[in-house]
């Protein structure tokens, strides 16, 4: 399923800039990064605020809000550090715009990582893209959602490179790709093993060890597990 953009409800615009210094002049943050802020990022935007006061749905310990920045990028794109950062240093789960080009050239993608709140700082999963799409093209009305943990799941599963399965959460989604990421760089390396390999019965081992790890990954990458392999993760 092709990701889209979303038609954020006008109840919800926030629409405050931020100083682009509020978040690279930190001391935590490296000088690689504030760089990137320097040479990346044009404009930062608080655009929309879901919350339940915006858009009447209930927040949640892991979810209590859910923010949405637009950063105008200088060039081709922004920095994922840079988003890093911001995610950082916001509590609340971001979803990102990103737009570069201006008008009718002008292309935008939405991007997001899966924000786990603690006690501690929050815990960020990888970075999840749609493509770069145009700027002055439809978007789509918000997926229906019971409350706020519905919703940030609804809008990052999309996102995700594996199909989700039915009863998934956001972070079961994450755990299984970070698994089907492990496997292919395992995938790799057998098959660099197996070209190099100059024993027979050596190669015949490799050959039977890639196609499980194979298997296992179409299974991973698959919207249903099949039976004998739906308990790996």
């Amino acid at each position: 399923m092709r990701a889209s953009l979303y038609r954020w409800p006008s109840a919800a615009q926030f629409g405050r800039t931020v100083p682009k210094t509020k978040f690279y002049e930190h001391a935590s943050i490296g000088s690689t990064i504030k760089d990137c802020f320097v040479s990346d990022v044009r404009r930062i935007t608080w655009a929309y605020k879901l919350a339940e006061s915006t858009i009447n749905l209930p927040g949640s310990v892991e979810v209590p809000e859910i923010q949405v920045f637009e950063i105008g990028a200088k060039e081709e794109d922004v920095a994922e550090g840079v988003l890093a950062a911001i995610d950082k240093a916001v509590r609340t789960p971001i979803i990102f715009e990103i737009s570069r080009g201006e008008g009718t050239n002008g292309t935008i993608r939405m991007v997001a990582a899966h924000k786990q709140l603690g006690t501690g700082a929050p815990k960020l999963g990888p970075y999840f893209s749609t493509s770069w799409q145009p700027a002055p093209g439809d978007r789509t009305p918000l997926p229906a959602a019971i409350d706020l943990t519905s919703m940030y799941t609804a809008l990052l599963q999309p996102l995700t490179p594996v199909a989700s399965r039915a009863g998934e959460d956001v972070s079961e989604i994450v755990s299984r790709l970070t698994t089907v990421q492990s496997l292919e760089r395992e995938v790799t390396a057998l098959e660099r093993k197996l070209r190099n390999e100059p024993q027979l019965n050596r190669k015949i081992e490799l050959r039977q060890t890639l196609k499980t790890k194979q298997a296992m990954l179409v299974d991973l990458t698959s919207r249903t597990p099949s039976p004998a392999t739906g308990d790996m993760n």
